[in-house]
């Protein structure tokens, strides 16, 4: 089956969103923080087409915003916030809206564009970046062959939830919950003061260390 980039993200942040898009779709709630991270967006992309690449590092190259992208021998698909093409490299950028540093689903789902892009495109993907707001952080990812090992097992695990069909058991603290477009079909969700701890199913999720680190940040 075909899976969206995304779909990494969202398993990373709770497996029952996949559930409740793939195997027993239902009606999702338009949340604020959702209509918050689609003008932040809109409000990053204007300021990146009025910047150089000094910020990357880069010399020259040239931007591409909102690539699609689809490889059938991955069964994946996305639109790549913007992608930079140098005599470098190539570098696809992310962005991000978080009131912290990056999460490990954005890493892991920058890294699926890597995949996507060395698979449509040709060449190898070293790096791409995370751009974050509200704070304009830059973050430098490594792509490493951990980092797709790992990332090609989640696209696994998905594609297992789905053919299963089970409910995921989930076990993290409400304030994940609390924004959830499907908060409300998940009555056995624990409530504040459970203290609970995420379960991503079979995989398990190594931290940054197949990033090689953590990002080198390159601007604030």
């Amino acid at each position: 089956m075909e899976l969206r980039v995304a779909d990494v993200k969202q398993y990373l942040y709770c497996p029952r969103v996949i559930y409740y898009t793939y195997v027993l779709p239902v009606e999702r709630k338009v949340t604020h923080k959702m209509t918050h991270g689609r003008e932040e967006h809109f409000r990053i992309d204007r300021l990146e087409r009025r910047r150089t690449l000094a910020r990357y590092r880069l010399e020259e190259g040239e931007r591409r915003f909102h690539v699609p992208l689809r490889s059938e021998r991955l069964g994946l698909s996305g639109v790549l916030d913007l992608l930079i093409e140098s005599p470098a490299g190539r570098f696809p950028v992310e962005y991000k809206v978080t009131s912290g540093g990056p999460a490990l689903s954005h890493k892991y789902q920058l890294v699926a564009y890597a995949l996507l892009v060395e698979d449509c495109l040709g060449g190898v993907v070293r790096s791409g970046f995370l751009q974050l707001a509200p704070r304009r952080g830059l973050i430098e990812v490594p792509v490493t062959d951990d980092a797709r090992l790992h990332t090609r097992r989640l696209l696994g695990a998905i594609r297992r939830l789905v053919r299963e069909g089970r409910l995921p058991v989930v076990r993290h603290r409400f304030a994940r919950c609390r924004d959830c477009e499907f908060l409300n079909y998940c009555g056995d969700v624990d409530r504040p003061g459970g203290g609970l701890i995420p379960v991503f199913g079979e995989v398990s999720v190594p931290a940054g260390g197949v990033f090689g680190g953590d990002g080198r940040v390159l601007s604030e």
